[in-house]
C-alpha cells in the first residue's frame, strides 16, 4: 500500500508534483501492543473476579462439623458433617471404630436420605420425615463457623433406633437420582427401605449407622433385609 502526499498547494494540479511512497507502519505495532496489552488486563481482572466470587460462595455454602460420640456397641466413632445451606444439603460420613466409613445424605431439596456403606456396594434410599426436616434445619442454622469441634456425652444424649427393612424388589437406577445422591451411587445398587418397628426374630440386623444431631439427638439407624 502506498501513500502520496503534495508538495505545496501551488502544485494541486500537476501530477509530477506528486510524490507516493510506502506507509510508515511504526505507529501500528503500538496500537497493537495497546490493544492486546489492555484486553490481557481485562482478561486477568475478570479472572480474579470469578476466582475470588467462587472462593466467597464455597465458603459460605459450605461448612464442616466434627463429632465423637459412641456407638449402639459403646465405641467411639468418628462423624464429620458437610453442610451445603445453598441446595439444603447435609453431608454425614461416619467412621466406625474398624474404620468403615459410611455416608449418609439430608436432600432437604428433594425430600431424601440417602445411606451407603463403605463396605458394601448398596445405596439405601427413603423419604424424608418431619423430624429428618426439623434435624436438618438444626444442623443448617448452626454451619455459620467453619468448622466445629463436638463431643458427645453419652449420659446428655437422647438416644434412639430406628430400623429399615430393605425392599429387595424396589431397585432403582442411580441415574434416576439427583445430584449429589446420582454421584454417590453410580457405581452401586440402590434400594428403597421401609421403616420398621423392627426385624422380628426371623430376621437379623444387617448393620447399623449412628448420627448425631446439633439438638444432642443421636440415631442409631439398623438395617435388615425383607423377604421378596
Amino acid at each position: 500500500m502506498v501513500r502520496c502526499w503534495k508538495h505545496s498547494e501551488a502544485s494541486l494540479e500537476d501530477p509530477q508534483s506528486m510524490h507516493c511512497g510506502p506507509i510508515s507502519s511504526s505507529r501500528v505495532p503500538h496500537k497493537v501492543l495497546w490493544c492486546s496489552l489492555t484486553a490481557m488486563l481485562l482478561i486477568v481482572i475478570i479472572a480474579l473476579s470469578v476466582t475470588a466470587h467462587l472462593g466467597l460462595q464455597h465458603k459460605t455454602q459450605s461448612s464442616l462439623q466434627v463429632v465423637r460420640i459412641p456407638d449402639h456397641m459403646g465405641d467411639l466413632i468418628n462423624q464429620s458433617a458437610l453442610i451445603d445451606k445453598h441446595n439444603n444439603v447435609v453431608t454425614y460420613s461416619v467412621t466406625s471404630h474398624v474404620n468403615y466409613t459410611s455416608t449418609v445424605i439430608f436432600d432437604m431439596r428433594h425430600g431424601l436420605v440417602c445411606y451407603k456403606p463403605d463396605n458394601q456396594d448398596s445405596c439405601f434410599l427413603r423419604r424424608m420425615e418431619s423430624l429428618d426436616y426439623e434435624n436438618v434445619q438444626s444442623q443448617l442454622n448452626r454451619s455459620e463457623q467453619q468448622v466445629r469441634q463436638v463431643w458427645v456425652v453419652g449420659n446428655q444424649t437422647e438416644k434412639h433406633t430406628e430400623f429399615l427393612g430393605v425392599l429387595p424388589g424396589s431397585r432403582v437406577e442411580a441415574s434416576t437420582l439427583q445430584e449429589p445422591l446420582q454421584s454417590l451411587c453410580q457405581q452401586a445398587s440402590v434400594y428403597w427401605t421401609r421403616r420398621s418397628d423392627g426385624p422380628g426374630k426371623q430376621r437379623l440386623i444387617y448393620f447399623c449407622i449412628d448420627i448425631c444431631f446439633p439438638s444432642n439427638i443421636c440415631v442409631s439407624v439398623c438395617f435388615y433385609y425383607l423377604p421378596e
